[in-house]
């Protein structure tokens, strides 16, 4: 196994998450809710930080470069970001971490106080994007013919 350098960190905790130190930040990031491969990507390309780069090896600087990028969507592609047109302010927007849930939360909450088709397949607990039911879906719900009890034989 090889020896860590001095300046190694186990844990480095970026977006109010914590990275393990072994993985490349390409990889790493993805751990930060919000952040998948091609935003990571985009976010080191601005930051100028190298790919291959392991997280435990990232310094304070670069750990700054990276926020900085993480929370100034307006360096990237519209199509990137993970809320386009928002609904309330009307512009394009990338949300991270507990951010995102409860953009998310609130959103099901607004489909379901409207009853919009969608909002009431939620409450149903039913798939809201047009798939068929008879044979999926089934969980927590009563599943085929149930028997009779009774005297050990046939029924």
């Amino acid at each position: 196994m090889t020896e860590k350098p001095d300046n190694y960190r186990h844990i480095v905790r970026i977006a109010n998450t914590d990275l393990v130190g072994t993985k490349h930040i390409l990889y790493g990031m993805m751990k930060i809710p919000g952040v998948k491969l091609m935003y990571a990507n985009a976010v080191l390309g601005i930051a100028g930080i190298d790919k291959t780069k392991k997280v435990g090896l990232l310094t304070d600087e670069d750990v700054k470069k990276i926020e900085s990028a993480l929370h100034s969507p307006e360096k990237m592609p519209t199509w990137l970001k993970n809320r386009r047109f928002d609904p309330e302010t009307g512009e394009d927007k990338h949300l991270l971490t507990s951010d995102l849930k409860f953009t998310k939360d609130n959103d099901l909450k607004q489909l379901k106080k409207i009853k919009a088709y969608r909002g009431i397949r939620h409450m149903q607990g039913l798939p809201t994007r047009g798939q068929r039911t008879q044979g999926h879906f089934r969980r927590g719900r009563s599943l085929g013919v149930a028997k009779k009890k009774g005297k050990g034989g046939r029924v």
